[in-house]
């Protein structure tokens, strides 16, 4: 699994200290998982997302796990901006640590910092809804997309049942419904987490290449 690659990538910065430290959350609750769940990690990201302001004053979480439906991701590093992380009134920075891992939570390329990115995405999309106008403009991808990742009123990840030979290199899946993630790549079943991919051999007894 290999990441989207961007030179001189810089992590936005907290520029100030937050005015109550003694209160707020560390490591701050901004790390996505490829089921979209929101953890708080202190691994790196390589990448950063958007689903609008979903904290407080406090840098603490509230029930909400989306503002709109535009969910992207961005390169760490665009025009020298800076953001203060979990800034009152701004969105969240929500931060994950592959390409893989954002398409799997149901994020897709920013237009603006990512466009060759955001263009391979709409083009692909595209030829699997040939339906929608072309060319494709954002909001409908984002439209679309939304009903496929959330089930709204339960927030839950929408998911499906497939045999895992049926599956593609790449496919981010899970055997039982406590288990975590599993990402089937070049042949073999490997177990995700923010530190990394570790094979995984709980399939081995059914004959699977371990």
């Amino acid at each position: 699994m290999t990441n989207v690659g961007h030179k001189n990538r810089i992590a936005p910065q907290r520029l100030s200290r937050h005015p109550d430290a003694m209160t707020r959350p560390s490591p701050l609750p901004n790390r996505v998982a490829p089921t979209g769940e929101i953890c708080a990690h202190t691994a790196r990201g390589t990448l950063m997302g958007n689903r609008g302001i979903l904290h407080d004053d406090r840098q603490q979480l509230g029930t909400a796990r989306w503002k709109h439906q535009a969910w992207v991701t961005c390169t760490l590093a665009f025009k020298a901006r800076r953001r203060e992380l979990m800034t009152p009134g701004n969105y969240t920075e929500l931060f994950f640590t592959d390409e893989a891992v954002t398409l799997a939570a149901g994020h897709r390329p920013c237009a603006e910092c990512r466009r060759e990115d955001f263009n391979r995405f709409r083009d692909a999309f595209a030829r699997a809804h040939p339906d929608l106008p072309q060319p494709v403009r954002a909001p409908d991808m984002d439209r679309v997309t939304h009903t496929a990742r959330v089930v709204s009123r339960s927030r839950a990840q929408v998911t499906y049942e497939a045999m895992l030979s049926e599956l593609p290199e790449g496919v981010f899946f899970k055997i039982a419904p406590a288990g975590g993630p599993l990402v089937r790549w070049q042949g073999k079943v490997w177990a995700w987490s923010f530190e990394g991919l570790q094979r995984d051999r709980t399939l081995c007894r059914i004959g699977w290449r371990c």
